[in-house]
């Protein structure tokens, strides 16, 4: 179909939806189709396929999530469990049975075991017991592979699956208890710096390291992969291993990383790290050979992506008081 095929993005308005589209766009896509949660509720099965079944599209992007940090994580579990399973089951089955032929499905590092080996190779999945404080969402991730896996398998489908390691960028959630990392010490740092407080409260002890990539180079990187010929794909996956890392290939503590960002921020203060507070799993690296083997490299630094988000942050005034959840759908 070229640039002309129809495709739809599934939680275009989210962090990664909105870079999707940016990304598509740029690469001369010129007919992608998307749907607010106000139009298309995607946890209503019969919504979801009447959708497919009058929009015949062509590939999908599969975007949607409820996502969050670790408070978030913690505090609704059920609801992170629950809404993913149904999102990427409606839309997974729902596209098989409208007849697309190509999906990406985007899952997340947390799928690997708390205590894999680093850096996390895509072999890991399944070798161990997951991280507690996010359990229930990364069950439902591994769960979206394999659907799309099962699809493949028994109907010949080329559903294919990406995991990133931890995003950021523009259009992320910035509550400062229910966002992932970054995007909560963007805002604390910055109204801390606006308040003239003396320092800024970071949870846990700032030993835990973290990969972090900004939300354009996944885009770029899901769009390579759905692009790349079936049987160069199949060449560096097997069927019931089919899922590719992609992320920045190095990491950093949670000390430095708040280091960057008071710089980027121009908070001058101190740093208080509250022990009490839980520090998730110790290490989260991603192996990224195998991304890395189909001709894909990020682009954008750490710093320079914490300054690009922090500009978009402040252009947009992003203030929502709301406990939200972490709704991208």
């Amino acid at each position: 179909m070229g640039n002309e095929a129809r495709i739809f993005v599934a939680g275009h308005q989210g962090m990664v939806g909105s870079g999707l589209i940016r990304r598509l766009r740029d690469v001369g896509y010129t007919n992608i189709i998307t749907r607010t949660r106000a139009e298309l509720d995607l946890t209503r099965q019969a919504d979801v396929e009447a959708f497919f079944a009058d929009n015949a599209i062509d590939q999908v992007y599969l975007a949607a999530a409820k996502v969050g940090g670790i408070h978030a994580n913690n505090t609704y579990p059920a609801d992170f469990i629950h809404d993913n399973l149904v999102i990427e089951t409606n839309v997974i089955h729902a596209a098989f049975k409208a007849g697309v032929r190509k999906l990406l499905f985007l899952g997340s590092s947390c799928i690997y075991p708390r205590e894999a080996p680093q850096p996390m190779a895509e072999e890991a999945l399944l070798t161990g017991p997951l991280e507690p404080t996010n359990e229930p969402y990364a069950i439902a991730k591994i769960a979206g592979i394999k659907l799309c896996e099962s699809y493949n398998r028994q109907h010949g489908t080329d559903y294919r699956s990406v995991m990133p390691t931890n995003l950021y960028g523009p259009h992320d959630n910035f509550h400062p208890e229910n966002s992932h990392v970054i995007p909560a010490l963007i805002r604390r740092f910055h109204e801390a710096k606006e308040r003239g407080d003396d320092e800024v409260v970071i949870w846990g002890s700032g030993e835990p390291r973290r990969e972090f990539l900004h939300v354009d180079d996944m885009a770029a990187a899901c769009v390579h992969v759905m692009e790349l010929p079936a049987d160069t794909y199949e060449a560096h996956t097997t069927p019931m291993c089919s899922h590719i890392n992609v992320g920045m290939g190095k990491d950093c503590t949670i000390r430095e990383l708040a280091e960057t960002i008071a710089r980027v921020t121009g908070f001058e203060g101190a740093l208080r790290f509250d022990t009490s507070r839980p520090d998730g799993a110790p290490r989260k690296l991603l192996d990224v050979m195998r991304i890395a083997e189909m001709g894909w490299w990020p682009q954008l630094a750490l710093k320079d992506g914490v300054q690009n988000t922090y500009l978009w942050y402040v252009a947009n005034a992003v203030r929502d008081e709301r406990p939200r959840r972490g709704d991208q759908f």
